[in-house]
């Protein structure tokens, strides 16, 4: 059985499983770089009978499905992957299994990220290197408003924490309730609210058709010139070029982004040259811990499939 495993960036997956246990069964193929585009994706793809995918990289679509005709078998991390087409893979046999992670490593990034931006980390820490002394000065974050939008699991982990600095934080989301908010420490109001209230914004929204560019430039043209957004949920939420114009224009004092419309970010991105803007490449859930999960439990998923009594499936 011929099985590719995708996306695997920094090389790490043959260091947290011993996939020769396979090694009577399957013949294993690991792709450590992106492609390029669909195409090339599927010139690589076209005869293999599994992949084991890192969530929502590398697109299973219905055009992908159709031109690997020796397809059967998917397992991603995550048991969630809006990534794959699983209801056009279930009408071709294929069976879709998925893998359970932490959620809490998002979480902890996007305080890295706001702490960050509050004590200007970037800067001081490349002008450390250029020989420079305290060239900035950053905001303490006792006293200040943050605001989460999207109060669900990560929203309220990312709350907590924000509770802990002794800041006021409010929440926004179409159907948040005020006894969930109240529950989770945090004040209901309204999106306008959020935008105009937050000194630091933090996104925890799933992507969906509805809240595909959720937040616009009129949004953010809202918020204090002080006022700090944090993306750690997907690029698209927000109107990229809008964003760009906001930094462009100091409307917004700056931005924590982990997450992007085009993944990997390219080379030339206008995102990559605005000073006032902390990047990471996508590294929410990129940790040992998680990992180490995800690939073990894609393991089993194969290994279950191989035997007919296939798990967590998710299609």
């Amino acid at each position: 059985m011929k099985v590719a495993i995708l996306d695997d960036y920094q090389a790490i997956a043959d260091q947290l499983v011993d996939w020769s246990r396979f090694e009577n069964s399957c013949d294993v193929k690991v792709f450590n770089q992106p492609f390029e585009n669909e195409e090339h994706a599927i010139e690589n793809l076209k005869d293999f009978e599994a992949l084991l995918i890192m969530r929502e990289r590398t697109p299973i679509t219905k055009k992908l499905i159709d031109a690997c005709p020796k397809l059967k078998f998917i397992a991603t991390s995550g048991m969630r992957n809006l990534g794959i087409d699983l209801d056009y893979a279930k009408s071709k046999g294929i069976i879709v299994s998925g893998s359970e992670g932490n959620k809490n490593p998002t979480a902890e990034l996007t305080w890295a990220l706001i702490l960050g931006l509050s004590r200007n980390l970037k800067q001081e820490s490349e002008n450390m290197y250029q020989g420079y002394w305290q060239t900035t000065i950053g905001f303490e974050l006792k006293g200040k408003t943050l605001g989460i939008m999207g109060l669900g699991k990560l929203g309220c982990m990312v709350a907590k924490v924000g509770k802990a600095f002794g800041m006021d934080v409010i929440a926004w989301s179409e159907n948040l309730k005020m006894s969930h908010a109240e529950e989770n420490g945090a004040l209901a109001v309204t999106k306008d609210e959020l935008f105009e209230k937050s000194d630091f914004l933090s996104i925890h929204y799933l992507l969906s058709d509805r809240s595909r560019n959720l937040v616009k430039y009129e949004d953010l043209a809202k918020m204090k010139k002080t006022a700090f957004i944090i993306n750690t949920s997907r690029g698209p939420i927000i109107n990229e070029d809008d964003l760009i114009q906001a930094l462009q224009e100091e409307i917004i004092a700056g931005a924590g982004l982990d997450v992007y419309n085009i993944e990997p970010l390219p080379e030339n991105h206008k995102l990559r040259f605005l000073p006032n803007v902390l990047l990471t490449p996508h590294i929410g859930y990129v940790t040992v811990d998680n990992y180490m999960k995800w690939y073990t439990q894609m393991a089993e998923d194969l290994q279950a499939f191989i035997d007919g009594s296939p798990i967590r499936v998710l299609n």
